[in-house]
């Protein structure tokens, strides 16, 4: 099994303490930045960062569903980690200040990939198919935060 890896980024046009919050606020905004391919998003536990429990089904391909239940930590000031309790999959989402009045948010998962010939499908697509889900939250959360 090889490790996958899928990263983006994005500079917005906000503080990133305003960024990160909004990517840190589980209960109310990071819903509205989820694209259709996420569905039954669910806060269990929390709802603001460290010690949050959030569900949801993320559809990466029309075939290809993933039930997530996912552990939100903050390691380090700027960086929330999500971590699927189903799977290998770890998320973690970086803001860092680009400027003035802008931030880089970086996004990226890790997951240990299949075996053999699904696996080498596996680690050539889905980093460009997760890239794109990403690419459009990332749209969404500038949307957001740069009202």
């Amino acid at each position: 099994m090889a490790q996958v890896e899928a990263t983006t980024e994005r500079i917005i046009s906000a503080d990133a303490e305003k960024v990160f919050d909004a990517l840190a606020d589980y209960e109310n905004t990071r819903a509205k930045l989820l694209p259709e391919h996420f569905s039954e998003y669910e806060v269990r536990e929390g709802g603001d960062g460290e010690g949050t429990v959030v569900h949801w089904k993320l559809q990466a391909t029309s075939k290809r569903i993933r039930d997530c239940l996912l552990e939100v930590t903050e390691p380090t000031d700027g960086r929330l980690v999500e971590k699927d309790r189903n799977s290998s999959m770890v998320t973690t989402w970086t803001v860092t200040p680009a400027g003035e009045g802008r931030s880089k948010v970086v996004v990226g998962s890790v997951w240990n990939g299949a075996g053999g010939i699904g696996g080498f499908f596996e680690r050539t697509f889905a980093p460009k198919g997760l890239g794109r889900i990403y690419d459009a939250v990332l749209a969404n959360l500038a949307a957001e935060v740069e009202k």
